[in-house]
């Protein structure tokens, strides 16, 4: 198989069969990764029905959740070091046709990068994001690649991301970007982002409550990636990855004096973020 395809599942019971759908998994050169991690719904139980029985369609049931410890699991332990691209995509999310296709093709046409960014579509922000992302490069965990040389480097490195970073895309642009240096070795031109290769993601709505709740919690989350990427741009900044820890919780004790809320709505979803990261330290 020369590409790879990691889907991340977390409680996607609902979207999982929608975003399988989305996949041309009829590629002969393609093995479909469902990472489904720290599930207690049926997303298992769904991929496997989407899957079809198909051999180059595994998936994987991993008790332990969380994205970016799912993501070292997926980089160090299910590829082979040997793929020409390596796909990262999430299960709520739905891809649209020829993106896969267009990922490599961007890859393969710009050796010089590391990674090429798949373009949001849906959501009165997304000409702004993709605007961006041509602009400032960075990358969208809803839909990006890895060149596969990018990701042997990783490999042979044994970079990992921290297991309870929260946001896996912002760290590995980052990586991408500077070629695994430190961010003084900042070059956008290392991602490229694919016009050919756009995702779907789910919006929030006011018809739906279930909506409501799911935004709640990612502004939490939102709050700890703001305090979180202050400690990473540091590193970064300093060491260049193998500066990382394995967990970040394990640097809150030096850094937690230092944070306070910001300013307006923010406020009260950073107040739950830092109460989250001092219960655990």
């Amino acid at each position: 198989m020369s590409v790879a395809v990691a889907i991340f599942a977390h409680q996607e019971e609902k979207r999982i069969a929608a975003c399988l759908g989305s996949l041309p998994l009829d590629r002969a050169d393609t093995l479909f990764h469902v990472l489904v991690n720290g599930t207690t719904d049926s997303t298992v139980a769904r991929a496997q029905e989407a899957a079809g029985g198909r051999a180059n369609i595994i998936v994987h049931d991993i008790a332990t959740g969380g994205k970016s410890r799912t993501w070292n699991y997926m980089v160090h332990d299910l590829l082979t070091g040997d793929e020409e691209a390596v796909i990262f995509m999430d299960g709520d999310a739905e891809i649209q046709a020829g993106s896969i296709d267009a990922l490599v093709a961007d890859l393969a046409a710009h050796p010089h990068a590391n990674a090429a960014a798949g373009m949001p579509v849906n959501g009165r922000m997304a000409e702004t994001y993709r605007r961006d992302l041509r602009t400032q490069g960075g990358l969208f965990g809803d839909l990006y690649a890895l060149s596969g040389h990018f990701v042997a480097a990783i490999r042979t490195r044994g970079l990992r991301l921290p297991d309870d970073l929260i946001g896996d895309d912002g760290l590995v642009a980052a990586w991408a970007h500077t070629d695994l240096q430190k961010d003084s070795g900042w070059d956008v031109t290392r991602i490229v982002a694919c016009e050919g290769a756009g995702f779907v993601c789910e919006q929030v709505s006011l018809a739906r409550p279930s909506t409501w709740r799911m935004q709640y919690r990612r502004l939490i989350n939102y709050s700890v990636r703001f305090y979180q990427n202050r400690i990473v741009s540091d590193i970064m900044t300093r060491q260049g990855p193998d500066g990382l820890p394995l967990r970040l919780a394990s640097l809150y004790p030096e850094w937690l004096p230092r944070f306070r809320p910001r300013g307006g709505i923010s406020a009260w979803f950073d107040r739950k973020a830092l109460a989250r990261m001092r219960g655990a330290v």
